[in-house]
C-alpha cells in the first residue's frame, strides 16, 4: 500500500475543497445575512488541514495499485463529506446538531437529497448555495469515478466497458490517461450545468434559483431552494426542461461525449442499456399515468400526465425532485416508484441504484439458467448488445447483487431496531442506499424528526450506495490489509 501516495492526494483533495467554501462566502457578504464566519472558519480549518497532510507527503510518488484505488475511492466521499459538516455545524441558521449536520452533508454529497431542515425559503442563501454546490461536487467526482475509475478496479461488473465500449472508450478510457478522461467528462458536465441553468432562468426563475437547481438536475441531486422543491415554480415549462435534464444526466456520460463526438444520437440509439433505460421510463410513465386517471385522483386527467411523467423520471433516476406528494398515490404506485429506485440509471452517470446494465445482466443470467434446465447439454452465453459478456462479468455481478441485497436487509434490521416503523425503515434505507431522496412514512416530509441512530446508520447506507457498497465493503476484509 503506497500510504504516502495515498496522503499525498488526500491533502490534495482537501485543500482543494476548502476553495469551494468561497463562493457561499462571497454570496454571504453580497446578501449580507451574517453567516460568513462560519465559511471562513470553514475554509481556514480544511486548508490548514489539508497542508499538514500533504507537506510531509509531498515528494512522493509512486504508480497506484487496486487495492490503493479502493482506499482512495472510499476516503475521497468519507473525508470530504465530514469536513463538508463544518460550515453546518459552526453556522447559527440553522442550527444543527451533529447527525444532523452530518446526514446533510453526505446527502448532499453523495447526491442522496434526503435532508433534515425544515423552513428552507427562510435559510440563509449562503446555506442554500453550499447545499446545491456539495451536490455539483459529488455529481462531478460520481462521474469521473464512474467512468474513469471503477472499471479498473472492476466493481461489480463494470469492467464490462473494457470489451463493450467502442473507439475512444476501450480499456476504460476516453482517451489516453485518466487525468485527459476527468477533463472531458468535467468539460460535459459543466455544459450541461451551464445549458439547465440558461434554460430555467429563460424559462422564469430567478437567476439564484437557476443555478441551485441547475447544480442539483445535472448531479441528479435533488436539493432544492425551496420547501416546495420544483412545485414552487407551478410551471409546467420548468418541469418539462427538469425533467429533460434529469433523463440525460441518467445517461452514462460517455455517451454523451461519443454522441458529441460525432455529432449524432446514434451513439444512444446503438447502445443496449440507454434503450433499457428508456423502455423502463417510459413503461413506468405508461403504468402510473393509468393508475392515477383510473382513480380520478387528480381533478384534471392532464394534470395526471403531467405530474406522473415528472415524479417518474425524478424517482427513476433517483433524483428526488417533487412537484406532487407521491406517497399519497393510489393503490401501489408509492412502491412501484421505489422499487425503480433499486435499478436506478445507466452506469456511468450520476444516478444511484444497482444500475441498468447490472439489471439487465442480472435478467438475462436468469434466462440462460431457464434455458439450461431445458436444455442440459446446451451452451448458452449472455451478450450486452452484440457482444458477449464474460463470465468473470456475470459472476462479479451476482456477488455485487448478493452484498448489495445482504447490506441492505442487515441496515433495515438495525434501523428497525432505532424504533421506526416497518414502512419507514424500508423506504428511508430504500431512498439512502439508492441515493434518491424522498421517503415514506415518517420521512415524507424530511427526515428531522427520526432518531439520531436512525440518521447515522441512513448517512452510511448513503455512503455504501454511492460506493456501489463494494468498494467500502472491501476495506473491511483483513486480506485488503496484507501486503
Amino acid at each position: 500500500m503506497h500510504y504516502a501516495v495515498i496522503f499525498r492526494i488526500l491533502g490534495i483533495l482537501l485543500m482543494l475543497f476548502s476553495i469551494t467554501h468561497l463562493p457561499p462566502l462571497l454570496i454571504d457578504l453580497h446578501y449580507e445575512e451574517g453567516v460568513w464566519r462560519s465559511f471562513v472558519w470553514s475554509f481556514a480549518i480544511t486548508l490548514v488541514t489539508g497542508a499538514a497532510i500533504w507537506l510531509p507527503t509531498r515528494e512522493a510518488h509512486g504508480e497506484l495499485r487496486v487495492r490503493d484505488g479502493y482506499l482512495i475511492t472510499a476516503l475521497f466521499w468519507t473525508v470530504l463529506g465530514l469536513f463538508g459538516t463544518i460550515p453546518l455545524l459552526l453556522s447559527d441558521t440553522p442550527a444543527m446538531s451533529v447527525p444532523d449536520a452530518l446526514f446533510e452533508a453526505f446527502s448532499g454529497l453523495s447526491t442522496t437529497g434526503a435532508t433534515v431542515l425544515t423552513g428552507i425559503d427562510t435559510l440563509p442563501h449562503a446555506i442554500l448555495y453550499y447545499r446545491q454546490q456539495l451536490q455539483w461536487l459529488g455529481g462531478m467526482g460520481i462521474v469521473v469515478l464512474a467512468v474513469a475509475v471503477m472499471p479498473m478496479l472492476g466493481i461489480g461488473g463494470m469492467q464490462l466497458y473494457r470489451a463493450e465500449m467502442p473507439g475512444p472508450l476501450k480499456d476504460n478510457k476516453l482517451s489516453p490517461r485518466i487525468a485527459d478522461t476527468a477533463k472531458t467528462l468535467w468539460l460535459i458536465y459543466c455544459g450541461l450545468t451551464v445549458f439547465c441553468a440558461l434554460a430555467y432562468w429563460l424559462a422564469g426563475m430567478g437567476l439564484f434559483d437557476a443555478i441551485g437547481h441547475s447544480f442539483a438536475t445535472i448531479a441528479i441531486g435533488g436539493f432544492s431552494t425551496h420547501d416546495a422543491s420544483i412545485g414552487y415554480f407551478d410551471s409546467a415549462l420548468i418541469e418539462a426542461i427538469c425533467i429533460f435534464f434529469m433523463a440525460a444526466s441518467g445517461i452514462n456520460f460517455a455517451l454523451h461525449f461519443l454522441a458529441l463526438r460525432s455529432r449524432s444520437l446514434k451513439a444512444y440509439l446503438r447502445d443496449a442499456e440507454c434503450r433499457t433505460y428508456l423502455t423502463l421510463l417510459a413503461s413506468v410513465f405508461a403504468v402510473t399515468t393509468l393508475i392515477l386517471l383510473i382513480y380520478s385522483h387528480h381533478e384534471h386527467p392532464l394534470d395526471s400526465v403531467r405530474y406522473a411523467a415528472f415524479q417518474v423520471v425524478s424517482v427513476a433516476t433517483t433524483t428526488g425532485f417533487g412537484v406532487d406528494d407521491f406517497s399519497v398515490w393510489p393503490s401501489f404506485l408509492p412502491f412501484l416508484l421505489l422499487y425503480t429506485t433499486f435499478i436506478g440509471a445507466c452506469a456511468g452517470s450520476t444516478g444511484g441504484g444497482m444500475k441498468v446494465m447490472r439489471a439487465m445482466l442480472v435478467v438475462r443470467q436468469g434466462q440462460r439458467e431457464i434455458q439450461r434446465l431445458l436444455h442440459p447439454s446446451g451452451v448458452f452465453g449472455v451478450k450486452m448488445g452484440r457482444r458477449r459478456v464474460p463470465d468473470r462479468v456475470i459472476e462479479s455481478v451476482w456477488g455485487f447483487c448478493a452484498v448489495y441485497m445482504v447490506t441492505f436487509f442487515g441496515l433495515m434490521l438495525l434501523l428497525l431496531g432505532t424504533g421506526l416503523d416497518p414502512v419507514t425503515a424500508f423506504s428511508t434505507l430504500a431512498s439512502c442506499m439508492n441515493n434518491l431522496g424522498p421517503a415514506l412514512g415518517e420521512a415524507t416530509a424530511h427526515y428531522g424528526n427520526l432518531p439520531d441512530s436512525a440518521k447515522i446508520l441512513l448517512s452510511l447506507a448513503m455512503i455504501l450506495g454511492r460506493l456501489e457498497v463494494f468498494s467500502l465493503v472491501v476495506l473491511l476484509s483483513p486480506a485488503f490489509w496484507r501486503y
